[in-house]
């Protein structure tokens, strides 16, 4: 595997990592809605999630992420489209991809050390 595409996997992997930790092992989404702080930690993290995806499509289309352009669209209405940002959608990113998204980075990076 191509050093620059592991330092982004590694950037993804302390991404998921990140958000895990911020929601603390709470997945209520009352929570999230009520903590403007938190639901900005976890956009910035989806922002970098994102970006190094988008980055490792560019030197690797090939790389099997499952939710890989729904999480670089997500960044680029993010990053572009604050006021629109759709907290149900990220919620629900959280709880559907994230998981998957984790699963997939850590059988990358272990591969890639075979």
């Amino acid at each position: 595997m191509d050093i620059e595409v592991k330092k982004y996997i590694y950037d993804i992997q302390e991404s998921i990592h990140s958000i895990e930790n911020y929601l603390d092992g709470k997945r209520d989404f009352n929570i999230y809605m009520g903590n403007k702080m938190l639901r900005r930690a976890i956009e910035r993290e989806f922002e970098i999630i994102g970006e190094a995806l988008n980055k490792i499509d560019k030197i690797t289309p090939n790389i099997q992420i499952s939710s890989k352009q729904q999480i670089i669209g997500m960044r680029n209405r993010v990053i572009h489209g604050y006021d629109k940002i759709d907290d149900v959608i990220i919620w629900g990113t959280i709880v559907r991809h994230l998981p998957i998204l984790r699963e997939e980075i850590n059988t990358l990076l272990n591969s890639s050390t075979e």
